[in-house]
């Protein structure tokens, strides 16, 4: 098991209530114990017809929610970087893409992970693209990956929710609600 990810900056960015930076930390220790509040996004890709959501398996070996349903990628910028720039890179790094995006809403959670492997404490940024495609994923990343209508979606995740990221029975409903506007 591992928190780090391809590339992925061992420090996170604290952050306040607000999503304003105010320091550094180790990534194990912000996600251990209580955890730390920090910055981290959640990237949503829709398909050009806006009918249907990519969304990925997270790998085996994820520190955290191992095998979890998420949306089409999460992580954490680093020190410095725009949201938009980092979402783009992890998009290239576990998916083998990369797409336009657009900042969307943002939202604070606190979960614990249900195999006793630590928590997330994020204040998490949405972002939101379009694209259609086939990607190449990266298997140390990502298990599996399906583009899914929003109706078996929602269905599937209120049935199964054990089987979804805590992150996306949160950011779901927000993204979509501000994508209908």
């Amino acid at each position: 098991m591992r928190l780090s990810e391809t590339n992925q900056p061992r420090q996170v960015v604290l952050c306040d209530a607000g999503g304003r930076a105010i320091g550094l930390a180790d990534a194990v220790a912000a996600h251990t114990g209580e955890g730390q509040r920090h910055l981290a996004f959640s990237v949503y890709v829709f398909s050009p017809d806006r009918r249907q959501l990519l969304i990925q398996q997270r790998s085996r070996d994820k520190m955290l929610w191992p095998l979890a349903w998420a949306n089409t990628c999460c992580s954490h910028p680093l020190p410095n970087e725009k949201p938009i720039d980092a979402g783009q890179r992890r998009l290239q790094e576990e998916l083998g893409f990369t797409c336009d995006l657009v900042e969307g809403p943002a939202f604070e959670y606190r979960a614990e992970d249900p195999n006793g492997n630590g928590v997330e404490h994020e204040y998490d940024i949405c972002l939101i693209g379009t694209w259609a495609g086939e990607p190449a994923p990266n298997p140390a990343e990502v298990m599996a990956w399906k583009w899914i209508d929003f109706d078996e979606l929602r269905a599937d995740m209120r049935e199964h929710p054990q089987y979804y990221a805590p992150w996306l029975h949160i950011g779901l409903p927000l993204v979509l609600h501000h994508s209908s506007r």
